[in-house]
């Protein structure tokens, strides 16, 4: 049994200490208060009992939990990250425990009127009789990802205490800059040496995930030419006017807010406009791959049709692909996807199998050789004040991790 006070414990010590990461960086990691939890998490890892625990000079972590069966068993890995991101501040985190949580509104901040409550938020209902923790609604929580990394350091710590429980040797590792996307940019995957791994990066009890959105980013530039409005007629072209009609010519159905499911979108998360210039920055996301590249290829030619319109070009674009769906690397192994199903079963967990609306080390992860879906970490409304982990459910996803070497071990003997 997963000691609960422990596990608590062990998760304040993480989300207290700030690991914003920082986009507009260029270093791995890309700040430095990132190396605070970086260099206890090595020590933490030492000290219950892991072997060859490294930390390299960008601040990924690896260790191994030797096997102790005699048999061989394939190497399975448990990967989550340690920076939080910077959509919200993860400064001076105050986390609060709810006991006993009675399906009511709860009151994050009174002095702000902040409230997380179940008629706007209702997964709360889920956790009725649950342990809540919470922010204070100033900062976010950070249970994304430092619930994944509770639940991985504890599962291990677990296994050491009981070895009766059968496995083959585990590999984890912790990796700085998910949030920004660099997750996996200076992953060794030959070096971590697992035959596939999970990623504890997911949300609701229950989540299994092997498939995520194909992503690109789309950069527009529009021209214009700025006169003295004065005397304007004929010679100024207001490139915020190109860039609203270029921007009305999207599908206005297909954005984040219209959808849900497999259902793919544009998503326009910046302008900075003046009359001789504008910048407008766009994401792109499809689970479909033909769908994702005809989206593509929508804003290329919506750009060549505007400058046809105006003789000349007053639009350039630069499409850049971020990450693929790992649904075409997992697919071709789903016994690892098999074995995950099977271990929440036999744990009393309904599993949810859906797709990402969103991106994962895992998927960058797979198309570098290493097969790895994702698995619940039991925090809700990430990126912001309104986060909160049930306690619950990061225990049964540490049961989870224990029970799928187990099964792996079974399954090989």
């Amino acid at each position: 049994m997963i000691n609960k006070q422990h596990l608590i414990d062990r998760f304040i010590s993480y989300v207290t200490i700030d690991t914003e990461s920082d986009p507009e960086s260029n270093t791995t990691p890309s700040t430095a208060k990132q190396w605070d939890l970086a260099n206890k998490l090595a020590e933490e890892l030492k000290t219950i009992g892991l072997s060859d625990v490294t930390i390299d000079d960008k601040a990924y972590i690896m260790a191994t939990l030797p096997s102790n069966v005699d048999h061989d068993v394939p190497t399975i890995g448990f990967i989550s990250h340690f920076d939080t991101t910077p959509d919200f501040t993860g400064a001076n985190v105050n986390p609060r425990i709810i006991e006993d949580y009675d399906g009511k509104d709860i009151t994050l901040n009174e002095s702000e009127n902040i409230i997380l409550s179940p008629d706007y938020f209702e997964d709360l209902l889920l956790y009725k009789g649950n342990t809540l923790i919470v922010t204070d609604g100033t900062t976010l929580l950070g249970a994304d990802d430092k619930a994944g990394i509770t639940e991985i350091v504890s599962a291990m710590e677990y296994l050491i205490q009981h070895p009766e429980i059968k496995h083959g040797n585990i590999r984890i590792g912790f990796t700085p800059d998910e949030e920004i996307g660099r997750g996996a940019h200076h992953f060794d995957v030959e070096q971590f040496g697992a035959d596939w791994a999970y990623t504890m990066d997911g949300s609701q009890i229950g989540e299994l995930e092997y498939e995520n959105f194909n992503a690109a980013g789309a950069k527009i530039h529009v021209k214009g030419k700025i006169v003295h409005p004065g005397y304007a007629k004929g010679k100024m072209v207001n490139s915020m006017y190109i860039a609203t009609e270029f921007i009305n010519a999207l599908p206005r159905l297909e954005t984040p807010e219209h959808t849900e499911d497999y259902q793919g979108f544009f998503h326009l998360y910046s302008i900075d406009g003046k009359v001789d210039e504008t910048i407008l920055q766009y994401i792109i996301r499809d689970h479909d791959k033909n769908h994702f590249e005809a989206r593509k290829e929508m804003l290329s030619k919506l750009a060549n049709d505007i400058n046809s319109e105006y003789g000349r070009e007053v639009i350039t674009i630069e499409i850049k692909d971020q990450y693929f769906n790992m649904k075409e690397k997992v697919e071709p192994v789903m016994h690892i996807v098999d074995i995950a199903e099977d271990a929440m079963k036999l744990l009393g967990i309904e599993p949810l199998i859906k797709p990402i609306r969103g991106g994962t080390d895992g998927s960058q992860l797979s198309y570098m050789g290493l097969p790895c879906p994702n698995i619940f970490a039991g925090g809700h409304n990430f990126h912001g004040r309104y986060e909160y982990v049930p306690v619950e459910s990061m225990i049964k996803a540490t049961e989870v991790i224990c029970k799928i070497v187990e099964l792996t071990a079974e399954k090989n003997r």
